[in-house]
């Protein structure tokens, strides 16, 4: 009886044995796969339009797929990449060295995906008569060395638009007492659209195809032409942002669009980047007016 019982209680720990590895495969398991599953992703609140747009049409082509995509300034999202918060970030930049050699001492390899670029902006009240600014202009402005009674606004102070500001003007600082920082995008062209005295930076995208709730702002203020003089195409010339000037060079404000992948394996996340990429995904970008990074071929069907 004694060694039934013996016999009994080392099936039964090993059966709990069993069950416990059992419970830890499951947990290492992934959670998604190509097109299915659930996965975190950290993208730049700057490029939401154009990226619900794209998530929309994923999950609508792939049901089981759930990409859930938490919209913060880049700072954020750079950070949320580098302390493992999420493995998956979209961005309007890529990693620099520093940050590369974070994820290396985590064995982690970045795998980087462009698929657009947007172009930065310049917005005024329907009711300004400056309509055109050079990129020396706006530098001076930035720098606080254009004496101007004129409000310059942008989102938020963590942006990745103060980033590319900063880069332009060589301003680090950008703390002039006309130059303010709001809380968004949407902010800036609200502010804009009642506010004849000023000048608004903000992504392109926010201009195409608004939300209702800002449609009307839109409606209320026009895009300004930029000149560069270091443009050996044409420098004596005012281009407003669009996907000719875009592919022309013409127009001296963009910024390129990057998937940042560092789950090293086919996920969500290399499944969520290559339909960014493939044809579907680029004649979206297209649409919205945003330029892709590899145009898509029309296809004309000629009949007789």
């Amino acid at each position: 009886m004694k060694i039934s019982f013996v016999a009994l209680l080392s099936g039964v720990s090993l059966l709990v044995l069993l069950q416990s590895c059992q419970q830890n495969t499951d947990k290492k398991a992934p959670l998604d796969g190509f097109t299915s599953g659930t996965a975190q992703f950290a993208a730049d609140e700057s490029f939401s339009p154009i990226i619900d747009e794209e998530l929309y049409v994923f999950k609508a082509l792939y049901p089981e797929a759930n990409p859930v995509i938490t919209y913060k300034p880049e700072s954020e999202v750079v950070n949320n990449l580098l302390n493992d918060k999420v493995r998956v970030a979209i961005l309007s930049r890529n990693l620099d060295t520093a940050e590369l050699a974070v994820l290396k001492r985590r064995t982690l390899v970045a795998d980087v995906n462009k698929f657009a670029v947007d172009a930065v902006a310049l917005i005024v009240n329907q009711t300004s008569k400056d309509t055109t600014i050079s990129v020396n202009e706006i530098k001076s402005m930035l720098k606080g060395q254009l004496k101007t009674d004129i409000n310059i606004v942008f989102d938020n102070p963590n942006s990745s638009l103060v980033r590319y500001l900063k880069n332009l003007s060589g301003n680090q600082e950008l703390k002039q007492k006309n130059i303010y920082a709001l809380s968004s995008s949407k902010e800036v062209i609200k502010y804009v659209s009642t506010h004849p005295n000023s000048i608004g930076i903000t992504g392109f995208s926010w201009l195409n195809d608004p939300d209702k709730d800002y449609a009307e702002a839109v409606d209320k203020v026009k895009i300004v032409g930029v000149k560069d003089e270091d443009n050996k195409i044409a420098p004596n010339e005012y281009f407003k942002p669009s996907q000719t000037t875009l592919v022309q060079h013409t127009y001296p404000l963009s910024r390129s669009l990057y998937m940042i992948d560092c789950t090293g394996r086919k996920g969500l996340g290399s499944g969520f980047a290559s339909f960014l990429s493939s044809e579907r995904g680029q004649r979206i970008i297209l649409k919205s007016g945003l330029l892709p990074d590899s145009i898509p071929q029309r296809e004309i069907n000629i009949t007789h």
